[in-house]
């Protein structure tokens, strides 16, 4: 079974449980799902349209500060930004966009205006996203030539700590969740395409494209 990150076709069983099975590569540290257990696009949606945030919500906008501000901090005035993976109540745009950054959203069920899709950007934000990428290597590549030189691409998902943890991990849980990064895995990243990695915490990532 290939890695849907790096390729690699020496994939191994990490773990199994009542409704799926994960794999994990041994050289980028993916832990994946099979896509014969990946939801139908309209089942994808439906259990997005569950999802209640709200971009007035004071505690859901405290939980994305952890993301917003570091990048935020690391980022030169008039900036040009793209919230990717929106979801359908974009939040991080209008923070951005209150602290004075040009913003665009994109989401493929709630704001697929691919438009979007052809500008440079200085950062890209992704909070809770990578997890659902069913072909991780391709949405990654495809992101990051969206960057402009010396732009950060900010993430946040959880990570994948070792087999014990993962085994009682409510994050796997979730059926839209197919792909699960580990330290190791943004590592890898951060070689393959030449980045600058910062670990901020033990879900926020930023990786910085570099000359």
């Amino acid at each position: 079974m290939i890695c849907p990150l790096c390729e690699n076709k020496r994939t191994l069983p990490f773990w199994r449980d009542q409704r799926r099975s994960y794999m994990r590569c041994d050289r980028c540290f993916l832990v994946f799902v099979p896509t014969e257990y990946h939801l139908s696009l309209a089942a994808e949606k439906a259990e997005y349209d569950l999802h209640r945030n709200d971009p007035g919500d004071p505690g859901y906008r405290k939980f994305l500060q952890r993301l917003f501000e570091p990048l935020r901090e690391r980022l030169t005035a008039g900036a040009k930004g793209l919230d990717f993976g929106s979801g359908p109540g974009p939040t991080l745009a209008p923070m951005f966009a209150e602290a004075g950054f040009d913003m665009a959203i994109y989401d493929p069920f709630y704001a697929p205006d691919r438009s979007v899709l052809q500008n440079r950007y200085d950062f890209i934000s992704c909070s809770e996203v990578l997890e659902h990428f069913h072909a991780p290597g391709r949405e990654l590549q495809f992101l990051w030539e969206l960057l402009a030189v010396e732009g950060w691409l900010g993430v946040m998902t959880k990570l994948v700590i070792d087999q014990q943890a993962f085994s009682r991990w409510h994050y796997k849980n979730d059926p839209t969740h197919v792909a699960f990064f580990s330290r190791e895995t943004f590592v890898y990243l951060a070689r393959k395409l030449n980045a600058r990695l910062e670990l901020i915490a033990p879900d926020v990532i930023l990786l910085q494209k570099t000359s």
